[in-house]
C-alpha cells in the first residue's frame, strides 16, 4: 500500500471513528460506584481541601488589612504582625496541600489497582475464542493505557476539580464582602468561560477516543511484528519497507490528533486568560476610581485584586475540566466495555470436586458449535472481518457419545477438521457443549470447580508455549514451590534432563520469546517435565509429536510413555503408528465417532480408519 493511498484510507477511517464519540450513559455513575469504598479518605480529602480554600482566602484579606491598617497609618507593628501571620499561613497552607494531594492520590491509585486487577482477572476468565479473536496489542493498550488515563483521572482531575470549586465559592464570599458591585462587574464575563467549554469537551473527548483506538492498532503492530514468528515473517517475505511505510500512516495520524488537541487547549486557555487579564483591568479601573471617591479603601483595592487573580485559576480550571473529565470517561469507558464481556465459562456457585487419579471421560450425546464473536469478543479489539463473522457457526460436533475408562489410553484420528481438538477442548473445558453433556470421574464439567479440574486434566499440545523466562519458572508454572530434586527427576524422566545439565545456566536458562531459544523437541520434552509435575489423572495430547523430525520424536515419545504411565490419556494423532498399541480408537469425521475399536480391528473393519492407514503405509508414502 502507498502512503498516499494509506494516508486517504486513514483520513476516511478517521471521519467513521468521530462519528460515535458520545459517551455511553451511566458511564460516570458507574465510575462513582468504584469510588465508593473510599468514601472516608474522600471526607478527609474534602475536608482537607475546604481548609485550602480558607487559607486561599485568608492571605489576600491580611495583606489588605496590612496596606489599610498598617502601611496608610504608619503602624509598623501591625505591618510586621500579620506579614508574620501570612507568612505562618503559607507554611500551613502548603502543609495541608501536601495532605490534600495524598489523600487525593490514595484514592485514585487505590481505585485503580482495583480496576485493573479486576480487569486482569476478568480477561483471563474468557474463553480462547476470545484470545484467538482479539488483538492481543489492542488488548494490552486498552488494559495499560486506558487503565493509566483513568488513573489520572483521579489522581488530578478529582483533586483539582474539588479544591478549585471549594476555592471558587470562598473567594465569591470574600470579594461579595469587599465590594459586590465589583464581584458583579468581575463576574459579568463570567459565560464566555462556559460556552466554549462546552463545545471543546465534546469535540477533545471524539479526538482522544480516536487516539486511544489508533494507538491501540500500533501496539498491535508492533506486537505481532516484533515476536520472532512475526520478526522472521517479515523477513522472509521481504517487506519491512512496506511495514514501515503502514506503520508511519498510521504514526502520523496519532501525531496530527496529538497536535490538533494541543492546538484547541491552546486556544481554548489563551482565550480564557485574556478574559482574566480584561477583568483584574476592569477591577483596577472601577476600583481605582473609586478608591480616588473615598469609597473604597486602597488596601480593598488590592484585596480585590488579588482575589481575582487566584479566581480566574480555578474558574479557567474548572472551565477546562470539562475536558479532562470527558477525556477520562473515554478510557474508563473502554476499560468498562471489557470488564461487561461476559464469560462463557463459569464456574456454579457450589460446584463438586473430581475425584484424583485415573479418572474416566464420558461424551453423552455431544454437540457444539464454536460461539460467534459477539458472544466471546468485542468487535473493537478486532480489526476488520465481515459482518456476518460475528455471528455462532455451524455444530463442530454432532451426537457425539463415547466413554473412556479409568487409566485407558483412546487415540482420537480423523481427517483435518473432523473436530479432535474440540474434543479435547471440551475436555479440559475451554468450552461448554451446546447441548449434551460432559463428565470427567462422573462429574459434570459444568458443576465441577475450576481447580479440581486444573488439578486432573493436564494437556500438552502442538505447540508447546513457554513464557519468557528461566527453565526453573516455566517449570514452577505447574506447582509453585517445587523442589529442585523433583524439577530434575522430571527432566529426567522426559529425556532433556542431559540438556539442561549442559546448558551454561541450567535450569536458570532464559529460553527467550515463546521458548524460541530452543528446538522444537527440546520445547516439547520440557512442556512434558512440566506436565509430570503437575501429575495430573487425566493426560490429554493434541498432536504432540505432529512437528518433530525423527529423532526428536523419538525421544519425546519416550517421555510420553512416561507421562501416560498409570494415568487416562486421550491422545490426537495423525500419525497412526503412534497409536498402534492404544486400548482404543476413536475414528471422528465430520464432527461424528464414525468407527470405534483397536487398531486390529478397525483394520478388519475396512473403513475410514483402515483407508487412511492405507495411504499412510503405501509405498512412497511419507
Amino acid at each position: 500500500m502507498s502512503t498516499g493511498t494509506g494516508w486517504m484510507a486513514m483520513r476516511s477511517y478517521s471521519r467513521d471513528r468521530l462519528k460515535g464519540n458520545r459517551l455511553k450513559p451511566g458511564t460516570a455513575r458507574r465510575v462513582a460506584g468504584y469510588a465508593r469504598p473510599y468514601s472516608g479518605l474522600f471526607a478527609a480529602f474534602l475536608t482537607l481541601s475546604l481548609s485550602t480554600s480558607a487559607l486561599v482566602v485568608a492571605t489576600p484579606l491580611l495583606l489588605g488589612r496590612i496596606v489599610d491598617d498598617g502601611v496608610i497609618p504608619g503602624n509598623r507593628g501591625v505591618v510586621v504582625g500579620l506579614a508574620l501571620v501570612v507568612a505562618a499561613l503559607a507554611v500551613v497552607d502548603a502543609l495541608v496541600s501536601l495532605g490534600s494531594r495524598w489523600t487525593s492520590a490514595r484514592i485514585g491509585e487505590s481505585l485503580i489497582y482495583d480496576l485493573r486487577t479486576q480487569v486482569f482477572t476478568h480477561v483471563l476468565a474468557q474463553p480462547i475464542g476470545f484470545f484467538t479473536r482479539a488483538q492481543t496489542g489492542a488488548l494490552v493498550t486498552r488494559l495499560n493505557s486506558d487503565v493509566i488515563g483513568a488513573q489520572q483521572a483521579f489522581t488530578s482531575v478529582l483533586g483539582s476539580t474539588v479544591s478549585n470549586l471549594v476555592s471558587v465559592a470562598f473567594i465569591l464570599v470574600a470579594m461579595a464582602t469587599t465590594s459586590w458591585q465589583l464581584t458583579v462587574l468581575a463576574l459579568l464575563l463570567t459565560p464566555v468561560f462556559l460556552v466554549p467549554a462546552r463545545f471543546m469537551g465534546r469535540r477533545l473527548a471524539g479526538l482522544q477516543r480516536e487516539s486511544m483506538g489508533l494507538n491501540a492498532e500500533l501496539g498491535t503492530r508492533m506486537t505481532e511484528r516484533f515476536n520472532v514468528a512475526g520478526a522472521l515473517l517479515v523477513k522472509l517475505f521481504g517487506r519491512p519497507e512496506a511495514e514501515t511505510a503502514e506503520y508511519a500512516v498510521r504514526a502520523g495520524r496519532v501525531r496530527d490528533i496529538g497536535v490538533t488537541i494541543t492546538l484547541n487547549r491552546t486556544f481554548f486557555l489563551s482565550g480564557l486568560t485574556f478574559v482574566a487579564a480584561l477583568a483584574t483591568a476592569v477591577v483596577y479601573g472601577v476600583g481605582g476610581l473609586q478608591a480616588i471617591d473615598g469609597t473604597l479603601t486602597v488596601g480593598s483595592l488590592l484585596a480585590l485584586a488579588a482575589l481575582l487573580g487566584r479566581l480566574y485559576g480555578p474558574l479557567t480550571a474548572l472551565s477546562n475540566v470539562r475536558v479532562d473529565i470527558m477525556t477520562a470517561l473515554v478510557s474508563f469507558e473502554r476499560v468498562f466495555e471489557v470488564l461487561d464481556l461476559e464469560p462463557l465459562v463459569r464456574e456454579v456457585e457450589s460446584p463438586r470436586d473430581i475425584p484424583t487419579g485415573p479418572v474416566s471421560v464420558e461424551f453423552d450425546d455431544v454437540t457444539f458449535g464454536y460461539p460467534g464473536a459477539d458472544e466471546v469478543s468485542l468487535a473493537s479489539l478486532e480489526q476488520g472481518g465481515p459482518a456476518g463473522d460475528r455471528a455462532g457457526g455451524e455444530p463442530v460436533l454432532r451426537g457425539v457419545t463415547f466413554r473412556v475408562e479409568p487409566g485407558q489410553l483412546v487415540a482420537l484420528v480423523g481427517p483435518s477438521g473432523a473436530g479432535k481438538t474440540t474434543i479435547t477442548s471440551l475436555v479440559a473445558r475451554l468450552y461448554d457443549p451446546t447441548s449434551g453433556t460432559v463428565r470427567v470421574g462422573g462429574v459434570d464439567l459444568r458443576e465441577a470447580s475450576f481447580s479440581s479440574l486444573h488439578d486432573v486434566v493436564g494437556m500438552v499440545t502442538q505447540e508447546a508455549h513457554l513464557f519468557h523466562d528461566t527453565i526453573r519458572a516455566n517449570l514452577e508454572y505447574a506447582r509453585p514451590g517445587v523442589g529442585e530434586t523433583e524439577i530434575r527427576a522430571a527432566l529426567d524422566a522426559a529425556q532433556v534432563g542431559g540438556l539442561v545439565e549442559a546448558l551454561p545456566q541450567g535450569l536458570d536458562t532464559i529460553v527467550g520469546d515463546r521458548g524460541h531459544r530452543l528446538s522444537g523437541g527440546e520445547k516439547q520434552r520440557i512442556a512434558i517435565a512440566r506436565l509430570l509435575l503437575k501429575s495430573p489423572g487425566l493426560v490429554v495430547l493434541d498432536e504432540a509429536t505432529a512437528h518433530l523430525d525423527s529423532e526428536s520424536e523419538a525421544a519425546v515419545q519416550r517421555a510420553l510413555d512416561t507421562a501416560l504411565a498409570g494415568r487416562t490419556a486421550m491422545v490426537i494423532a495423525h500419525r497412526l503408528s503412534t497409536v498402534r498399541g492404544a486400548d482404543a480408537i476413536l475414528v471422528v469425521d465430520d464432527g461424528r465417532i464414525v468407527e470405534h475399536g483397536t487398531h486390529a480391528e478397525l483394520l478388519e473393519q475396512g473403513g475410514l480408519y483402515a483407508d487412511l492407514h492405507a495411504t499412510q503405509f503405501a509405498p512412497g508414502a511419507s
